[in-house]
């Protein structure tokens, strides 16, 4: 197990880096001045050191500095600063240091950092998670590479952190992998998920939403009510759209994670919670923090994992898959016979851009079952605004078929890319010349 020295006054970020670098599997001392840093240096070895620049007894440069001389040898050293230039850091990595982190910065980007410094791989997994990552086979969040990497990390959250943040583009299935986290961390426990769309609830009304209330708190508040994060207490709070909160409610939101404690609107009584609180968002907090609309000081205390959805279109791998799945729950929720796709229906589906993401094909899947009154879903029954011509009488020969269908899928394709035969061909995985050939016996736009 690597041993890393962090040397860090503020305490929410402290905190952060603290149960991040444990979550992958180092050992940590956390100083939080210089002289006490000192005495761990010349008490124990370390693989590698992360100190602020700025600490409440002196530089961590200066200190740098001043100690690397002593030591033979010395461990890589990172800064975290948020008064970097240029022309310092170029001095600092003269000097010895390994690198520089500007704040705010993305946690996994400076644990990537310190992982090769040490030279331990990204993809190394702690031992103690081999538990959480047995069962990655039985993934339910989807069949490409990408989706069955996050089923290992969601296996590693579950098992050993208490906040995570996910980011990915509307509709692309964040809170699918907040329940995929749930369910791992509370197997057969009935612990409770509550899930809130944060950008949802009026401003004036979130308080008393997220904190609950006692009776006459408020003009209205007949009754006592217990707020989400109470409601979550022993399992999951699933915050959406966390960007969205206010200023003031970002502050309450931090003490609460912090202090692992609840204060109902009108009391005086503080209330223990037990809950693990994933939030998620759409846009980029990072931007955020720089611009002074989310605090820094949360972006940190949330930002110990983050896992990030990918959209739709960057893994084609799981149209198909995700595509039977909710046929298979139309007809559980509707007590009847299963459906299958046509070879038509899972050409459209794959050429399609997904623009809405997972929420666009769900929706179009419903759509298609409702419409259709047959045991299979085509593809007008998918794209209506792509009416497809009627289908002569009688069964199609095998040819017959096979040209059919591989027609809709090159029209899907080149219409995704615009036409673009370059594009489109190396999609395909065939030659230029392949599809130019086979866009002129369709009769298929194609323009280059």
């Amino acid at each position: 197990m690597p041993q890393l020295l962090l040397i860090e006054d503020d305490a929410i970020m402290g905190e952060s880096l603290l149960d991040r670098f444990e979550l992958e599997g180092f050992g940590v001392q956390w100083s939080r001045s210089l002289e006490q840093a000192a005495a761990l240096l010349d008490a124990s070895p370390f693989d590698a050191v992360v100190s602020d620049v700025r600490l409440p007894d002196g530089s961590g440069e200066r200190f740098f500095e001043s100690w690397l001389p002593t030591a033979a040898p010395a461990p890589p050293w990172l800064f975290i600063t948020a008064f970097a230039s240029v022309d310092r850091a170029v001095a600092m990595l003269q000097a010895g240091a390994r690198d520089y982190v500007t704040k705010p910065f993305d946690i996994a980007e400076l644990v990537h950092k310190v992982r090769t410094a040490v030279g331990v791989p990204d993809d190394v997994i702690p031992a103690s998670d081999a538990v959480a990552d047995a069962d990655a086979d039985d993934c339910t969040l989807g069949t490409s590479a990408v989706m069955r990497g996050l089923a290992l990390k969601a296996g590693r959250v579950a098992a050993r952190a208490r906040t995570a943040l996910i980011t990915g583009e509307s509709g692309a299935g964040k809170e699918v992998l907040a329940r995929e986290i749930h369910a791992l961390a509370h197997p057969q426990t009935g612990a409770p998920f509550v899930a809130v769309n944060c950008g949802a609830i009026p401003d004036t009304l979130i308080e008393a939403a997220l904190f609950g209330h006692e009776r006459g708190a408020f003009t209205g508040a007949d009754r006592q009510r217990r707020g989400y994060v109470e409601q979550a207490h022993g399992g999951t709070l699933f915050l959406d759209e966390i960007a969205e909160l206010t200023p003031a409610m970002q502050v309450r939101l931090l003490r609460v994670l912090q202090d692992r404690q609840v204060q109902r609107l009108g009391s005086e009584a503080l209330l223990s919670i037990d809950v693990r609180v994933i939030c998620a968002t759409h846009r980029d907090l990072q931007q955020l923090v720089q611009q002074g609309r989310f605090r820094e000081d949360l972006y940190y205390r949330i930002h110990v994992v983050h896992l990030r959805v990918p959209p739709l279109r960057e893994r084609p791998d799981d149209v198909l898959w995700l595509a039977q799945r909710f046929l298979l729950d139309q007809a559980r929720q509707r007590s009847e016979a299963p459906r299958r796709l046509t070879a038509a229906a899972r050409a459209a589906l794959l050429g399609h851009a997904w623009p809405g993401n997972v929420r666009e094909l769900h929706n179009r899947i419903e759509c298609a079952w409702v419409m259709s009154e047959r045991g299979e879903v085509d593809a007008a029954d998918l794209f209506e605004e792509r009416l497809a011509p009627a289908p002569a009488a009688g069964l199609p020969t095998l040819e017959t078929f096979v040209a059919d269908a591989e027609k809709e899928y090159l029209a899907a394709m080149l219409a995704r890319f615009d036409g673009r035969v370059g594009l489109a061909a190396q999609a395909l995985g065939i030659s230029r010349k392949t599809l130019w050939e086979k866009s002129k016996r369709y009769a298929l736009r194609a323009d280059g």
